[in-house]
């Protein structure tokens, strides 16, 4: 028994690892810091993932009322030169807007703050592009999110027993499929659809890996299902299948995801 809770223990504690392990490295994270200009503190949070239905803001805090900023964006994968939009001053915060965007569709921006003679580009390495995605119903996101986490948890904890023999190993391998099925090949793509028009957009219609990681998860325990039903024995099918998934889910959350390219449209920013 007390092995059994350890078990459990330790799966729930690498899921929880593993799942902020992929949002905090996924391209949907937000950017934050806080940097010295100019004698000043400034500190920013630029967001890379937001809605379809409105602009989105962006935002720089000092308390230094003298420095002013500059918003330059253009659509991601367009020809489009720099629009440059002066951020307004509301008390110590800056404000400037992203014009919204059809769904995946990307925008491409960065900050420059000025003071006296001193400039200070944001952020200081690269720019920073944000993806625009529909708005996903809570009674759709919320189920897809539980089953995955229940499949994750399961999985890893199936991987343990698979250790020695056990009687529960069939029903944990069970088990561990149908939450995956439910979550990530049924809800999935019914997530995907709300949020970027696409019910699938992995192999072999995309490049998506967050649905060809899925994909592959999926066809691995099912084979390691078949082999375990077959041959008890075989507990090394299931171990692999938990490695495989702990590598796959390993890989960020959206990262070659769906994304409009803007040379092929006719459409302009407003």
């Amino acid at each position: 028994m007390r092995k059994q809770i350890f078990f459990w223990f330790l799966a729930l504690l690498l899921t929880i690892a593993i799942i902020i392990f992929q949002r905090m490295t996924g391209p949907t994270h937000s950017i934050s810091k806080k940097i010295d200009f100019s004698g000043s503190s400034v500190s920013y949070e630029f967001e890379r993932s937001h809605t379809t239905d409105s602009n989105q803001p962006v935002y720089v805090s000092s308390t230094d009322t003298s420095i002013s900023g500059t918003l330059f964006y253009r659509r991601h994968l367009s020809q489009d030169d720099w629009t440059a939009v002066p951020m307004q001053r509301f008390a110590e915060t800056l404000v400037g807007e992203l014009p919204k965007q059809p769904a995946a569709g990307k925008i491409a921006y960065r900050v420059e703050l000025c003071k006296d003679e001193d400039t200070l580009i944001l952020p200081v390495k690269g720019i920073v592009i944000t993806r625009f995605r529909g708005a996903v119903p809570s009674a759709i996101l919320i189920p897809h999110i539980l089953f995955i986490f229940l499949f994750f948890l399961l999985a890893i904890r199936s991987g343990l027993e698979a250790i020695q023999p056990s009687e529960h190993l069939l029903s944990y391998t069970l088990w561990t499929l149908v939450m995956l099925t439910i979550g990530g090949m049924i809800m999935g793509p019914i997530v995907q659809k709300f949020a970027f028009s696409a019910y699938w957009t992995g192999f072999p219609n995309g490049t998506d890996l967050t649905d060809n990681k899925t994909l592959i998860a999926f066809i691995t325990w099912l084979i390691a299902l078949q082999v375990i039903w077959k041959k008890p024995q075989q507990r090394g099918w299931i171990i692999a299948a938990a490695l495989i998934t702990v590598v796959v889910f390993l890989i960020p959350h959206s990262l070659y995801g769906s994304e409009l390219n803007y040379t092929q449209m006719e459409t302009t920013l407003p």
